[in-house]
């Protein structure tokens, strides 16, 4: 019996940096045993139509999961343009841009609802911008994988203490129009610059918007309801890929057909998934929010 030829595979998975411009990038493995072929994969030819569709189809996703639980979703989009065969800066950069139209519309959704608390938002991109810059150059001397380890535990943290210890138990509201009255706890603005300083640097290290910890450290951390984190850190996430935008853009990283794709799938759905979230009710939004963390964070640990 003639020996099969060694399986091929399209990726690896695991995170990695670029050596010359210090980016962390995450590739997939996926094995394609011998006698066997995956048309699908393959026929993810570069600038083809069928990976064009994939990109359009990934800002619909990541459109729909920014606006329902604030966040910018470049850190969603990265790895599954990867997954299409998008080159590791491409994936990596483009949907920065991409991001920050539908962030500002699902905003502007809960700032109708009268969510937004600009004096975090202001506080927040004040302290926020020159972190996020600050971490674009820590990247030169920073490895990745205790990173991102860190900030895997600590979603993983968060998505458990919103699923164990809710504190939305007794919000049964599902009005368009909740205003929340203000509320802060002790030392609230030592508490937001750290929150703003921490994500910025991790947002610069990581090439996103850093929305996947803005919106839970102020639901946990400021103690604010989770409706208003998901407005403030839309908000914020759309200021903070600004500077990661600029730099990419400069360094020629971005591909602005995936970035017209992404964001023509995005905003849409940025829209509706904010809209979804306002008339949900919070304790049970906050439930699924924490279901959502968790599995973003134990899939991270297992992929590291």
């Amino acid at each position: 019996m003639a020996a099969s030829p060694p399986s091929r595979s399209i990726a690896t998975g695991t995170w990695r940096r670029n050596a010359a411009d210090s980016i962390l990038l995450f590739d997939w493995t996926f094995p394609i045993p011998s006698g066997k072929t995956f048309d699908w994969a393959f026929s993810f030819a570069k600038g083809g139509k069928l990976q064009h569709l994939g990109a359009f189809i990934i800002g619909i996703i990541v459109g729909f999961l920014g606006g329902l639980f604030g966040k910018g979703g470049s850190a969603i989009a990265t790895p599954l343009l990867s997954l299409i065969r998008y080159p590791g800066f491409i994936a990596v950069a483009s949907p920065l841009p991409a991001t920050i139209p539908g962030t500002l519309v699902a905003s502007g959704e809960y700032w109708e609802s009268h969510l937004l608390d600009w004096q975090i938002v202001w506080w927040s991109i004040a302290v926020g911008v020159p972190a996020t810059i600050l971490g674009s150059v820590f990247t030169k001397f920073t490895g990745a994988r205790p990173l991102l380890i860190a900030t895997a535990i600590l979603v993983l943290g968060f998505g458990l203490s919103f699923l164990f210890l809710p504190r939305e138990r007794k919000s049964g509201g599902s009005s368009p129009d909740q205003s929340v009255p203000e509320t802060r706890p002790s030392y609230w603005r030592v508490r937001l610059v750290l929150i703003a300083t921490g994500v910025g640097i991790i947002s610069g290290l990581l090439a996103n918007a850093g929305g996947f910890l803005l919106a839970p450290a102020y639901s946990r951390f400021l103690r604010q309801p989770i409706k208003k984190s998901f407005a403030c850190s839309l908000a914020v996430s759309a200021v903070l890929a600004v500077p990661g935008t600029v730099v990419h853009a400069y360094l020629g990283h971005i591909s602005w057909t995936v970035t017209g794709l992404v964001a023509l799938g995005s905003v849409p759905f940025s829209y509706l998934g904010a809209r979804i979230a306002i008339r949900t009710k919070a304790s049970r939004l906050e439930r699924v929010y924490g279901f959502v963390l968790t599995a973003l964070g134990t899939f991270f640990l297992y992929r590291l």
